[in-house]
């Protein structure tokens, strides 16, 4: 909300302005007061877009159109003119965040509030499509939170069914990832209400799990998979996935109706009646999010006395948004900016689509925004669907749980958002990542999660000098490509030999050390036989026994560590039926001293193919155990997924608690440059759920973890069918071996 410019009148169309909602090349909206006492959001078109006949006419029909619109969900039409220079609306004000702000700043919605919203959206494009409109639009950021229930905004690219649309015929309108099939192919014969089912299934999907069925990215990637791909429905609870996928029919006429979706979401132990008492309805929204609900409400009362500026030249007013508070705000606004002032993804609409694009820049004035806390978006980047998915999915969840708390809290200053792209851990991918990311100037970027990925983005982010905050990987290479914006907060991968040093030197001191020196590790296997070689355990000897890449065969490599009078055994390798392999070579040989490896062998395959071979085996890892972290982690975890926390979990929440410690050391205004947040980051101490965040400079100039903070490695040992966490390795005393 913004004071009134020189250049505003006092009154349109009997209606006392109050203040600026927004601002964009088609017109303005204001917060106005009725002769009534009423609050309204009035739209106004400027004359030189008016002056379009085309244009008009379209104004004028969809005007028609959406005033007789009537229901508790919908916020209606209460004044217009569209005869005048200026063509106005005037709708009820609703002073609730959006959907897109609740579900991106505090995460998807319980199962219950979900069907609270679903149905009554549903029920207002019930009557939509019984008024012979189509809304074309039905996204998150139409959709306005209030204490008693959700309401659906934004008809201006509404039309009535059968009418001839003004736009091109090629013209996709609407929002990409929010679209029906037919939308998306501009298909305009064929749009009708299945389409704003399906933009409704969308809605759904995103809100019960956070997450945009079709994706995110460039407009044309997610238009292509919306036509021609199912969508992502995995994090979706059950209970609600037959409905949204019906929804998502690609054939219109195998969607339900609103109607239908209607009565399939409404809960028998929840009365969704507009009667139900005052007390019950600020419960259909978890608490975090009825705050903020409550605080937009509160503010609505607190309305500006109009005030006038001196009238300042011709030209001044040229920008949509708030006016700058300081001189680096007078500089055009980033797309970064832009994108936090709507929801993530634009409106596409066709040039000259008249008050399809007013409405589309003016979107927020219906709500009003003002006085909103500053929003800074961090990217994250990650396999969420290939080889590595699991540990993807664990740390995007990691990382947007960690997202919602701070949100969540009382006080904050500032509120996260997450933005997630899959990169498959593949390099082009990765790279088309990297440059959205960039382009969009996030905050930060957590991940990516494979080598392959960060090699590939790497350059890309440090040429734009934003962070690249590494949760599970790490590698000297990496240092080399961005060592002005390179942040790795796990332990060295290089030093995985000193959890395993420790043991057999602190707890179980052994000094006659072999190392199965799996050659298909590469260089990795090869750094881990150097250091055990450079500092041997219990300062006795360490011997190594290969065995090439390209054989299965363990026995030999065995028994000549065992003739040599081995006492504990090390497996450098990687690959967890390799080590298998090795486990039962060595109990064929009748071997029970301490075999140990590190956490790449410490996969469920090394537990199902070793067999009782592989019990009591010990690992060094550079992460903690997810469920030990913390116990009200595991629970909000739980809650929120589903499941227990998964590995690499805690270290995505720490990495955005990190990165929030550098927002607040650097105010947490909003246009803190990624620059500055790359810098700093080293500067700030954080103390983890999983360990200390603090950095060291060494000898060569690049920073690292500081291994005096705390400890930075930790050990499992193989237990049944699971891997029993003994603790941070310099903590773990009198192991079994």
């Amino acid at each position: 909300m913004r004071p009134l410019t020189a250049d505003d009148p006092e009154d349109i169309g009997g209606h006392r302005l109050l203040a600026r909602l927004g601002a964009g090349g088609m017109g303005v909206v204001h917060l106005a007061r009725t002769t009534g006492g009423a609050l309204v959001a009035l739209k106004t078109i400027r004359a030189e877009h008016a002056a379009d006949p085309a244009f008009r006419t379209r104004f004028r029909r969809e005007v028609t159109a959406v005033r007789g619109l009537t229901g508790p969900w919908l916020v209606p039409v209460v004044a217009a003119d569209t005869e005048a220079k200026e063509p106005w609306l005037a709708t009820e004000f609703i002073p609730g965040p959006s959907l897109v702000e609740a579900v991106d700043g505090f995460g998807a919605l319980p199962v219950a509030a979900v069907r609270t919203l679903g149905s009554r959206l549903a029920d207002a494009l019930t009557a939509v499509h019984a008024a012979g409109v189509v809304h074309r639009d039905v996204k998150p950021g139409n959709v306005l939170l209030a204490l008693d229930g959700p309401r659906l905004i934004d008809f201006g690219i509404a039309h009535a069914a059968g009418a001839t649309a003004l736009t091109a015929p090629d013209a996709v309108v609407g929002t990409p990832g929010f679209l029906a099939p037919e939308q998306a192919q501009a298909r305009a014969g064929e749009v009708g209400p299945p389409s704003d089912v399906f933009s409704l299934g969308c809605v759904l999907a995103y809100t019960a799990s956070g997450r945009r069925p079709f994706g995110t990215g460039y407009a044309a990637g997610v238009l292509f998979r919306t036509v021609h791909e199912e969508p992502d429905l995995a994090d979706v609870p059950g209970e609600l996935r037959a409905l949204i996928r019906a929804c998502l029919a690609k054939d219109p006429t195998e969607r339900p109706t609103a109607a239908e979706v209607a009565a399939a979401l409404r809960d028998p132990r929840v009365s969704l009646t507009r009667g139900i008492p005052e007390a019950q309805k600020e419960h259909w929204l978890p608490p975090a999010v009825l705050r903020v609900v409550a605080e937009r409400s509160a503010r609505a009362l607190d309305v500006p006395t109009p005030g006038r500026p001196t009238r300042q030249p011709a030209g001044d007013d040229t920008t949509a948004g708030p006016a700058p508070s300081h001189p680096q705000d007078a500089r055009p606004p980033t797309r970064r900016r832009v994108l936090l002032m709507g929801s993530a993804a634009a409106s596409v609409v066709a040039v000259g689509g008249g008050v399809t694009a007013y409405l589309a820049a003016g979107r927020g004035g219906t709500g009003g925004s003002g006085g909103a806390l500053p929003v800074h978006t961090l990217g994250f980047q990650a396999d969420l669907s290939g080889a590595h998915k699991a540990e993807g999915v664990a740390q995007e969840r990691g990382a947007r749980l960690a997202v919602e708390q701070h949100n969540a809290r009382a006080g904050i200053t500032f509120r996260l958002a997450l933005d997630t792209v899959d990169d498959r851990g593949e390099a082009a991918r990765a790279q088309q990542a990297a440059r959205r990311f960039t382009e969009a100037r996030v905050s930060a970027v957590l991940g990516p999660g494979t080598l392959c990925a960060a090699l590939a983005a790497g350059p890309v982010y440090e040429d734009a000098r934003t962070a690249m905050v590494l949760i599970s990987v790490d590698d000297d290479r990496l240092m080399r490509l961005n060592p002005r914006t390179l942040r790795v907060t796990r332990a060295p991968e290089s030093y995985l030999s000193v959890p395993l040093s420790w043991y057999l030197t602190h707890v179980q001191p052994l000094d006659r050390i072999a190392v199965i020196d799996d050659q298909a590790a590469g260089r990795t296997g090869s750094a881990l036989l150097n250091r055990l070689s450079e500092r041997p355990p219990s300062e006795g000897t360490t011997n190594a026994y290969p065995v090439a890449a390209d054989s299965d065969d363990f026995a030999p490599a065995v028994r000549a560590a065992l003739a040599d009078k081995a006492q504990a055994v090390v497996f450098s390798g990687t690959s967890p039926e390799r080590a298998a392999r090795c486990a039962r070579a060595l109990a064929d040989a009748g071997f029970t001293g301490p075999r140990l490896g590190t956490w790449r062998i410490m996969r469920p395959a090394f537990l199902q193919q070793a067999g009782a071979a592989g019990q009591d085996w010990l690992f060094g890892t550079p992460f903690t155990d997810p469920g030990s972290v913390s116990g009200a982690f595991r629970t909000a975890y739980r809650a929120r997924y589903g499941t227990a926390p998964g590995r690499w979990s805690p270290e995505a929440y720490d990495a955005v608690g990190l990165v929030t410690r550098t927002l607040e050391r650097l105010g947490g205004k909003a246009d803190i440059e990624p620059g500055a947040v790359a810098q700093h980051l080293f500067d700030v101490i954080y103390r983890g759920l999983a360990k200390p965040l603090s950095f060291t400079t060494g000898s060569t100039g690049t920073s690292t973890l500081d291994p005096n903070a705390g400890a930075l490695y930790f050990l499992f040992q193989a237990e049944g069918k699971t891997f029993r966490f003994l603790g941070p390795y310099d903590q773990v005393k009198g192991s079994k071996p």
